[in-house]
């Protein structure tokens, strides 16, 4: 497995296996997408509220990188009307299609079929290659089922080993539906925990590292942040080890439903 390396959605579709997280990477926005582009980052995650995709859109231009060879993954708002904030956020982003458009949580009351019915009509119009959700819980994504028929390709939570669910990977693989983790490095909160740092030194690794390696077996995908080179290049560099049953076992014991937001809302 290596960066550029996909898995395969239900739709038939490929999603790159990682990703660039750019929440709060309202700081050269653009240079930071260039370079996680040249250093072989080939999915980028934005949502309209995060600020960033405005210099996402500087940066993907300024790569050079031709349109097929990354992978787009923006979001609508729970107060927005979908369809409409489809095509605003592609016009920010200066692109023509998303590869995945996502409801960014659940509205207050309800699952949000009127979002989800939005961005259905968004990806019937070729505006988006595949739609998902973010921040929903089980019973929420079956409601969406059951009034459309459509099941989400992707479902993006906060997810680390300290805080997860196997329900929720149990119901994701039997669904086909992706988990893509975001915080996956529990926004640097408990990277000096104990624990991980015993391990990280056993297998020459960074705790980050490790992180990101056990999202990567369970077969979910991280959004790690970054946007210095340093740590593009860290997080990225996951890809020529392996961490031992024993060691993952140990790792998805470490759970504890800690969320870096205060609360993990699919649990």
């Amino acid at each position: 497995m290596q960066p550029q390396a996909n898995l395969t959605l239900h739709t038939g579709a490929s999603i790159p296996v990682m990703g660039l997280g750019t929440w709060m990477l309202t700081d050269q926005t653009d240079k930071a997408v260039e370079t996680a582009l040249e250093q072989g980052y080939r999915l980028i995650d934005t949502s309209g509220d995060y600020g960033t995709q405005p210099g996402i859109g500087r940066g993907i231009e300024e790569s050079g990188i031709d349109r097929s060879e990354f992978y787009l993954v923006t979001k609508v708002e729970e107060t927005d009307d979908a369809y409409a904030k489809t095509k605003a956020d592609l016009e920010e982003l200066g692109l023509d299609y998303a590869d995945l458009m996502l409801v960014h949580r659940p509205p207050e009351q309800g699952a949000g079929k009127g979002l989800w019915r939005g961005l259905i009509k968004a990806q019937e119009e070729g505006l988006t290659r595949d739609i998902g959700v973010s921040n929903y819980p089980i019973d929420f994504i079956e409601e969406l089922i059951e009034a459309t028929g459509i099941t989400p390709t992707v479902n993006q939570i906060e997810w680390s080993p300290f805080g997860h669910s196997e329900e929720m990977l149990r119901y994701a693989d039997k669904k086909g539906i992706v988990i893509q983790a975001y915080s996956p490095l529990t926004r640097a909160e408990r990277l000096e925990d104990e624990r991980l740092v015993e391990m990280a030194g056993r297998y020459g690794k960074s705790p980050a590292q490790i992180l990101i390696r056990w999202n990567l077996q369970h077969g979910t995908i991280p959004l790690p942040k970054a946007n210095h080179r340093t740590h593009l290049m860290e997080n990225i560099d996951v890809f020529d080890f392996e961490i031992s049953e024993e060691d993952m076992a140990a790792l998805d014991g470490m759970n504890e439903h800690y969320s870096a937001l205060g609360t993990l809302p699919y649990v």
